[in-house]
């Protein structure tokens, strides 16, 4: 073998073995009433306890056609364990045998009912968890999950005697259109980011939802990125209009999606210091 090409297929060798490999979720069976909740959970190597975070996929689902999680989730779960989190995704679809819910018209789950449910289980689950910090276990949510989570998160919802409530809460992009007409609140500290350009959720009432629950609410912030839009946090995703006849079935019926790079960075950093609060 020649000198040269030995020499780079030492520092391929050398690259390979330098490289941390990415954490590998394994599914998990939640009790969940009566249904079994099915679970990808990803956790740091070792022992803990570790602060642990659950994440609520949106209207797309959890699992692609070949792999049990998303790459727009595997990014977040990576990033998050990175930090030191366990990261239980529930699979809400999948465990109900439902594939994509964005354009079907008559929901067989609802964001306020059965997915919140869902939040719970997921939560009883983590409390048995050795390895689990019982005292710091977060909710991270996308469009519909996004949703359950600020059904999960009002004062309503409080289980008295409980050891723990959630530590606080990161919505990304929710509807918030009912939420705000009802008066909403959150008894943990809640952040809600969405892109000002986004026509898929609206804006508008999610900043009227915010400023409506100041005074008679845990602490509460709302960020709007300029210029962004739905899905503004999903890596690689060129931004573009919906066509329902012709685009991804995991994508909103309508609207403009996309990766918005400065909006992303931007939140990452945000959410990463919101979930150490």
């Amino acid at each position: 073998m020649r000198p040269l090409a030995a020499l780079a297929l030492l520092i391929i060798a050398a690259a390979t073995r330098a490289a941390p490999a990415s954490p590998v979720p394994h599914q998990v069976e939640i009790p969940a009433g009566k249904i079994t909740l099915r679970a990808q959970l990803y956790k740091p190597e070792g022992n803990g306890p570790f602060p642990a975070v659950i994440a609520l996929h949106g209207c797309g689902g959890l699992a692609g056609h070949s792999e049990p999680v998303l790459q727009r989730y595997r990014d977040w779960a990576e990033r998050l364990v990175k930090n030191g989190r366990a990261v239980l995704f529930p699979d809400s679809y999948g465990s109900r045998g439902l594939g994509p819910q964005c354009r079907v018209k008559e929901h067989r789950l609802t964001a306020r009912r059965e997915r919140v449910a869902d939040i719970l289980a997921a939560r009883r689950w983590l409390m048995l968890q050795p390895w689990a910090r019982h005292d710091r276990i977060s909710l991270i949510g996308w469009a519909n999950g996004a949703s359950a989570l600020l059904w999960a998160v009002r004062p309503q919802l409080f289980v008295r005697n409980a050891d723990q409530d959630f530590r606080s809460a990161v919505a990304f992009y929710p509807d918030c259109r009912l939420s705000a007409g009802l008066g909403w609140s959150a008894r943990v500290p809640t952040l809600l980011l969405i892109g000002a350009k986004d026509d898929v959720s609206s804006p508008p009432a999610c900043r009227q939802m915010i400023d409506g629950a100041r005074g008679r609410s845990a602490f509460t912030r709302i960020v709007v990125y300029p210029g962004a839009y739905h899905d503004f946090d999903r890596a690689n995703l060129p931004p573009h209009a919906v066509t329902s006849a012709l685009d991804d079935v995991r994508l909103p019926a309508r609207g403009h999606v996309g990766t918005d790079p400065k909006a992303r960075v931007a939140a990452q950093k945000l959410v990463a210091d919101w979930l150490s609060r």
